[in-house]
């Protein structure tokens, strides 16, 4: 009896470090942070081919895609909004099984001729594949604009 206790109580302290650090991120001269080298990370700024995924268009305002994303990231499970500025927002989503967090970015470059470009990232925190989470969410939020 005391082994499966022990044993639950490591699995219990591993399971803990899950969450990782919070890394710094946000827009450092007009640019989102790079993807590390691991393939858990999507960015529409990166420059190589396993990281890289479009940025989300809108036609509208900035406002206007603001607010649509805000509606959008907040009918998502388990996400916490940790900044929400006019250009940029900043989330935090964690998988339901093992409390993986995954931080997402979302900035808003100057609007141009009612045309907006939303570049993402999107990053696990710890591990090294995400078996394609990140991409998924990324790809799910972007159905979200077009319905």
């Amino acid at each position: 009896m005391n082994k499966q206790i022990l044993v639950v109580l490591i699995n219990l302290i591993l399971l803990t470090g899950c969450s990782g650090t919070m890394p710094k991120l946000g827009i450092n001269n007009s640019e989102l942070a790079p993807c590390p080298e691991t393939p858990n990370c999507v960015s529409s700024q990166a420059h190589d081919e396993e990281h890289f995924i479009e940025p989300i268009n809108y036609s509208g305002t900035q406002q206007g895609a603001h607010d649509l994303l805000l509606r959008i990231i907040e009918s998502e499970k388990r996400t916490e909004i940790l900044i929400e500025q006019e250009d940029y927002i900043r989330v935090e989503f964690t998988s339901a099984l093992f409390r993986f967090v995954d931080d997402v970015e979302f900035y808003f470059p100057e609007e141009q001729a009612e045309k907006i470009v939303i570049h993402v990232r999107s990053a696990s925190r710890v591990g090294h594949s995400d078996l394609g989470a990140n991409r998924k969410r990324i790809e799910r939020i972007r159905s979200e604009f077009y319905k």
